[in-house]
């Protein structure tokens, strides 16, 4: 009983790092193998995990950005935010959706599906074709990151 609880906690943490901003999977594969976890079971996890905050982000993002720019505290941080996620997706506003897909696929930081569902909704992309690049492009990524991990538990 104790080993399960252990395997299943293990696993909850995965989920939980690769769903934080910042984090996503490019931390939570690596972290779930240093844990003890196959590279292949955090590797599925972390892009589980990650695709969890995708959906409120899409839908709930915008309008809690106009909400924010209303009160002088946020609207600089609201501003800087929009500005910097502008400036790194430049392929996005070029290639649309398959920009989208190969921003969040390249496992490097300030990439990945927080600054790709923000970059979705500024470049009006609707949900229903942003949600399939972003996993599509978070999986690429959890493979990329896999590769990795694979190469360092085997060294």
């Amino acid at each position: 009983m104790e080993k399960i609880l252990e395997i299943i906690t293990k696993e909850i943490m995965v989920l939980l790092i690769a769903a934080m901003p910042l984090m996503e999977l490019k931390g939570a594969i690596p972290i779930g193998v240093s844990m003890g976890l196959s590279p292949i079971h955090a590797t599925i996890l972390g892009i589980l995990g990650s695709l969890i905050p995708v959906p409120f982000l899409l839908f709930f993002l915008k309008p809690i950005f106009i909400r924010l720019r209303r009160t002088k505290f946020f609207r600089s941080f609201v501003d800087k935010l929009v500005k910097s996620t502008l400036k790194k997706s430049k392929k996005i506003k070029k290639y649309s959706i398959i920009g989208l897909i190969i921003f969040v696929a390249i496992p490097l930081p300030g990439t990945g599906v927080w600054t790709g569902s923000l970059a979705a909704i500024l470049f009006n992309i609707r949900f229903r074709h942003a949600f399939p690049a972003i996993a599509l492009g978070n999986t690429i990524a959890g493979a990329i990151m896999f590769i990795l991990s694979y190469i360092m538990v085997n060294i």
